[in-house]
């Protein structure tokens, strides 16, 4: 079976691992200290607070802001739920805005007319990798005075005009999630050029505590700390961050690889009619975190259900990114959204499947997703 995205672990990071794990020191220490330090080097941003999630991440820079009751934060219904339940979260209201067609991404247009006085952020997603129109947005969010929350869960590596994705807002937000193009099993990442900014949330993401273990107990340490305020417990382990050094130093070549597998899945399934393939990020780099492929049902005689159930039968692994927010059961009950609320973002839903893409699909694999998708299309057309 060809699985979906498994990680790729090579015996650096093991070796890394394994450091930490006889050092006697597995928790936030030193090896954070270095991963911050190499992100925010690779990235070109000052300030980068390591995380056990995203959505820790997301959260976070809400309540930073004083975001909460009364407030209204506008993001994409073609997102993973954590985006919108962080809104929550912090006591302030969802505003979904719909999506652009051509690459899943936030329409700009959208937010304008979304916009209301009680707007206090906007917080567009990266989808699959390709960059979200951040001009368009920074330009809107000055104009009405809003902050801007990059979600970048998957774009760890994408570029906008020349600048990578994380050194543009004032706050941008990885994810390192075990599927992610860097991993550190879950975890993630908050970056920030406010260094003010980003001593409230270092502090926040550690129960409020002014210094964290390692520099209480390491040599020249003090025990003595105080808390500044009520905070939360999502700071990232040693562990963790050992995996995430040397992710983080294959990325550039990674990224060349999963390039790669899309231009052979893109020759391979061109001129067919019934699919149409993702394409490029007209503004910088994508950095192909997905392959989203849409296909027209509408010209076969099979849903998406059943296509997922024939790549099975050729020992192929898909997905689907994603089922539009604002269709599942919770939010409809208490936001009262309904089905057509965002027709762009479920079309595309209702016709995308996600094909395997990762580092170590060799281009024997590859063809093999190629054969089956046309053999499926060609033995399914009406």
């Amino acid at each position: 079976m060809l699985p979906f995205s498994p990680p790729d672990i090579g015996q650096e990071e093991i070796d890394e691992v394994v450091d930490s794990l006889r050092s006697g020191w597995i928790t936030t220490g030193p090896k954070i200290a270095r991963f911050e330090q190499a992100l925010g080097g690779y990235l070109g941003c000052e300030n980068v607070i390591a995380l056990n999630s995203a959505t820790a991440g997301l959260f976070l820079c809400l309540k930073v802001l004083g975001i909460g009751p009364g407030d209204e934060v506008i993001t994409t219904p073609y997102t993973f739920a954590a985006t919108v339940n962080v809104i929550l979260h912090a006591g302030a209201v969802p505003v979904l805005a719909d999506v652009c067609r051509d690459d899943f991404n936030i329409d700009p247009a959208q937010i304008e007319r979304a916009v209301t006085p009680k707007t206090r952020a906007v917080i567009p997603v990266h989808f699959a990798g390709r960059s979200c129109d951040m001009d368009a947005i920074g330009a809107i969010a000055k104009r009405h005075d809003l902050a801007v929350i990059e979600d970048a869960a998957h774009a760890i590596g994408a570029e906008y005009q020349g600048q990578k994705i994380g050194s543009i807002s004032r706050f941008t937000v990885f994810s390192f999630h075990a599927v992610k193009n860097v991993t550190t099993g879950e975890g993630g990442a908050i970056t920030t050029n406010d260094s003010g900014m980003a001593d409230r949330l270092r502090t926040m993401a550690l129960h409020g505590m002014n210094k964290d273990a390692w520099k209480r107990f390491a040599p020249g340490g003090k025990w003595q700390y105080d808390i500044v305020t009520p905070g939360y417990k999502y700071n990232m382990m040693d562990l963790q961050a050992a995996l995430g050094i040397h992710q983080l130093r294959k990325l550039d070549g990674n990224l060349i690889k999963r390039k790669n597998i899309v231009d052979q899945y893109r020759n391979g399934l061109s001129g067919i009619s019934q699919i149409a393939l993702p394409g490029d990020s007209a503004d910088g780099r994508h950095c192909w975190h997905l392959f989203p492929l849409l296909i027209d049902f509408a010209k076969l005689k099979i849903g998406r259900d059943r296509f997922i159930e024939l790549l099975l039968q050729e020992n192929i692994s898909s997905n689907v990114h994603y089922l539009p927010v604002h269709l599942f059961s919770y939010y409809q009950e208490q936001m009262g959204f309904k089905p057509g609320d965002f027709p762009v973002a479920e079309d595309l839903s209702a016709r995308e499947i996600t094909l395997p893409l990762y580092t170590r699909l060799t281009p024997d694999d590859v063809d093999d997703v190629i054969f089956a998708v046309r053999k499926i299309i060609s033995n399914n057309i009406k």
